[in-house]
Parts: C-alpha cells; sequence; structure tokens
C-alpha cells in the first residue's frame, strides 16, 4: 500500500468525499481503483497529484489498441540478446588470432538472460514500494488485455520473460494501482472484481467553480461566473461532444490575459470556440443558434 492515511486531495487537485473514500479503500485494501467516467473529470489527474503531492515514484502505462500484458509488464529483448550473444563469438575469434581490441556489450551478458529483461510499468512499479502506478484509459484496450492481468492483480507477482526471476510484492508494499475507464467498451465482470469501483459524477456548477479557483485563483469572479454560464449552457444543448472540464480550464486559461471587460466580451462572443467544441456539426449547430438570436445568446438564453 502506497500510503494508507486518508487523502483528499491538494492545492492543485479537487478530490470529493466519495472519490477519496475510493481512493483511500483501495490503498488499504491493496487492491487497485477502477475509476469510470466521462472525459475531463479528472480521472487521470487524480494519480498524477496524488504522486507528486507525496512526493512518489509514478509509474504510467498509457493503453491503445495494441496494448498487451507483455508491453505492460516485461519483455525479453531477444534482438539484443542475439547481438550480444555474436558480439561474444566475435570477440573470442579476435582473441584467437591474438588482437587486443574487443567490442563491448555495455556490461551485459548473454549468461545472465535477467540482463535482457526489459521491464515495463508494471514490473517496475511492483519493484518500488510504496509507488503509484496508473493504467490509463483500459477501455481503449483489446478485450483479453484486462482478462490477463488479473492472476498478476489477485497475487500480486510477475515472472519475467525467459529469466523466470519473480517480481512479487506484499499487500503492505502493494503500489497504489489506478485504472481509469472513459467506458468506450465494457469491462469484463471477473476484473471489475478485482478492483475498488467508484464513477465520477461530472462536477456541478458549484464544484467546477472550485476547480476553476485552484487553477486560476486571481481570474475575477464575474469573469469565472459568465465563462462558467456559457459552458453549462454549451454542455445542455445537446451537443455531439459536450465540452470538458480540461478544456474549459484552457479556454479560461486563454481568455484570463484580457482585462475584465474584455475577457467578458469574448466569452460572450466565444472567441476561442475552439478550446471547448471538438466536432463540425456542433460548431455548425452553435453558429446556427448565434445567427438566429444573438442577443439572445449574450443574455445567457437557449440557442437551439
Amino acid at each position: 500500500m502506497a500510503k494508507t492515511e486518508f487523502w483528499d486531495g491538494s492545492s492543485k487537485y479537487l478530490c470529493d468525499r466519495d472519490l477519496a473514500q475510493a481512493f483511500h479503500m483501495a490503498r488499504v485494501l491493496g487492491m487497485p481503483l477502477l475509476i469510470e467516467g466521462e472525459p475531463g473529470t479528472g480521472k487521470t489527474e487524480l494519480p498524477l497529484q496524488y504522486a507528486a503531492d507525496m512526493n512518489l515514484d509514478l509509474f504510467v502505462y498509457p493503453t491503445g489498441s495494441k496494448s498487451n500484458v507483455e508491453q505492460f509488464v516485461a519483455r525479453f529483448d531477444h534482438v539484443k540478446y542475439l547481438r550480444d550473444s555474436q558480439i561474444e563469438i566475435l570477440n573470442a575469434q579476435r582473441e584467437e588470432k591474438g588482437l587486443g581490441s574487443k567490442m563491448t556489450t555495455n556490461g551485459r551478458n548473454p549468461e545472465q538472460l535477467a540482463d535482457y529483461v526489459v521491464k515495463g510499468p508494471a514490473a517496475q512499479a511492483y519493484s518500488h514500494p510504496h509507488s503509484v502506478l496508473l493504467i490509463d484509459e483500459i477501455d481503449k484496450a483489446p478485450r483479453e488485455f484486462p482478462n490477463d492481468l488479473l492472476y498478476a492483480l489477485s497475487h500480486r507477482r510477475f515472472v519475467m520473460p525467459e529469466s523466470g526471476d519473480t517480481i512479487e510484492v506484499s499487500e503492505q508494499d502493494m503500489p497504489a494501482i489506478v485504472i481509469t475507464s472513459n467506458r468506450e467498451q465494457e469491462l469484463p465482470t471477473a476484473f471489475k472484481g478485482r478492483c475498488i469501483y467508484h464513477y465520477i459524477q461530472f462536477p456541478d456548477s458549484t464544484v467546477m467553480r472550485e476547480i476553476v479557483s485552484k487553477h486560476y485563483p486571481k481570474v475575477e469572479t464575474n469573469v469565472v461566473d459568465v465563462a462558467l454560464d456559457v459552458f453549462y449552457h454549451l454542455r445542455n444543448i445537446g451537443l455531439e461532444r459536450a465540452p470538458t472540464t480540461r478544456e474549459l480550464l484552457n479556454w479560461l486559461k486563454y481568455i484570463k490575459g484580457y482585462t475584465t471587460k474584455e475577457a467578458i466580451d469574448k466569452i460572450q462572443n466565444l472567441e476561442g470556440l475552439g478550446a471547448l467544441i471538438k466536432t463540425q456539426t456542433d460548431f455548425e449547430k452553435i453558429q446556427r443558434g448565434i445567427l438566429q438570436n444573438p442577443d439572445d445568446f449574450k443574455k445567457r438564453s437557449n440557442f437551439n
């Protein structure tokens, strides 16, 4: 377990009580925390900010369509092993001919198979007690990937390829493991059963105001008021892809460099809309609404 004291966020990360409780339970039990929720709700930021705040080693595995256990745990470098074996043969031949210079293997020994095992994030985390391991967006991985993790997560041990060496960790030294999912596909039931589960609800305006304050504490309150009003308005008009927290923060990062009046004007005129809207269909829907009701939008009215 990375740490067992209750952690409820930091100066840079707002962690609500339910999420903090689930994270605490996972660490106490030595189990992974599986966090689901729509993009931009802070799933990935939890382990990143926790590791930074607690000064812990952090290992990250971003999953994708080609993810496999070898990448995640460890792989044997056959190319390097073959090359070094050939170098050993060449050096022996050179020695027979009385040639003094030798080619180097940089300290690797073909007779020591462990020298050719390349540890992935999981093996590294298990080798560093009290570390943090993030498996990000596991729902993007092939279906067999979470199934292949069941044994390792249950037994807290990995067997290194070719060398047969074992890396295992006790429940007390288990890394804090956080697994995130955007629910692009349903995860296997057996896999979920090995995790503590938490679903992050999208923040309401009150919580979002606190999040904004942590990132940009000097932004004027009335600028934040207008920005949040527009932001939630856009989220509620049936867009293909509603803007997320991360995108709101990016927009405010652009806006905050202006005076209060300039900032409000830019927000109401949707300047920098590309920070919030990510599809052509959504752009067109918003533009149609503004053309039909230009004054209404500035009054924070609906435009559908």
